[in-house]
């Protein structure tokens, strides 16, 4: 299988194109699982890509929906084949975020808020080890070196000479004070996020207390954004037990939105660097 075909990816285009040979039939997901005998929320997750789709599926829903053209139906049978591939991230085993992985993997850029801590993709090990202990105080030591390295590995999107992730962060102050690990850790952690800041393709703000009230108050969230036209961009909401995933227009573009206010509002990008670098280095007394 070819290295640059993501399976998550392809899950998401084909099942986008099952949707709209639906809509094309004036047919409901419900009307669609009645004809297969099948659950509406098997359809549904089909459609939105977070379900391993089988050649069997796709051959069945274009019998429902009457698809003439082999060519069609052979190629959304190819797709389906290269969905149920693995990415590299599972051979890690069971990741909880495995969807978000292989669309970070194929995202062009991303927007990231961050109430708490340094976003994954700026942390030093150290930082990582500590944030993935105290967050999950009874998992077993090798799953969490296993989220650790995940973690890491996610970092090459951001390091590649070649079509690099663009990215744009906005930390709240509160993850530059919050001493995760170690004093020494905190340090390393704040000169890294001031190493990586000066790439050109990744960006980083910080929203200071003095703001109060702002757009991002109720929590992180992430903005993938696709180079393929037929990608349409997907909010990502981080939670405990499951994650949210929204991708309709009208949810897109109010996040948006509420990240540019949470960028006017933060301190522009050589103000919260001068500010980082004044808390790394008294981390280092």
């Amino acid at each position: 299988m070819a290295s640059n075909v993501n399976p998550t990816v392809r899950r998401r285009r084909l099942g986008q194109e099952l949707r709209r040979l639906r809509e094309l039939k004036g047919m409901t997901a419900e009307e669609v699982a009645e004809r297969l005998l099948v659950s509406q929320s098997k359809i549904s997750r089909l459609e939105n890509g977070r379900r391993s789709i089988s050649q069997r599926d796709v051959r069945d829903l274009c019998g429902v929906y009457e698809v003439e053209d082999q060519r069609i139906v052979d190629s959304l049978m190819q797709m389906a084949k290269d969905s149920r591939q693995q990415g590299w991230w599972h051979a890690f085993g069971d990741i909880p975020y495995s969807v978000y992985i292989g669309l970070e993997t194929d995202a062009e850029s991303l927007r990231v808020y961050e109430p708490q801590i340094i976003t994954g993709l700026l942390q030093t090990r150290p930082y990582a080890e500590a944030i993935v202990q105290g967050g999950s105080p009874e998992s077993s030591e090798q799953d969490n070196d296993k989220r650790v390295e995940v973690r890491l590995r996610r970092q090459s999107r951001i390091t590649a000479e070649q079509d690099p992730l663009r990215l744009w962060v906005v930390l709240d102050e509160a993850a530059l004070h919050r001493v995760v690990g170690s004093r020494q850790v905190m340090r390393e952690q704040l000169e890294h996020v001031l190493e990586l800041s000066q790439l050109p393709h990744i960006t980083v703000q910080v929203l200071p207390f003095e703001v109060g009230a702002h757009a991002g108050i109720n929590g992180q969230y992430s903005i993938l954004e696709f180079a393929d036209a037929a990608d349409s961009s997907v909010v990502y909401i981080e939670g405990v037990t499951s994650d949210l995933y929204l991708e309709k227009p009208h949810d897109v573009q109010k996040y948006t939105v509420m990240y540019e206010h949470l960028r006017a509002q933060s301190l522009n990008v050589e103000q919260s660097r001068r500010l980082v670098e004044r808390l790394a280095k008294e981390y280092a007394h």
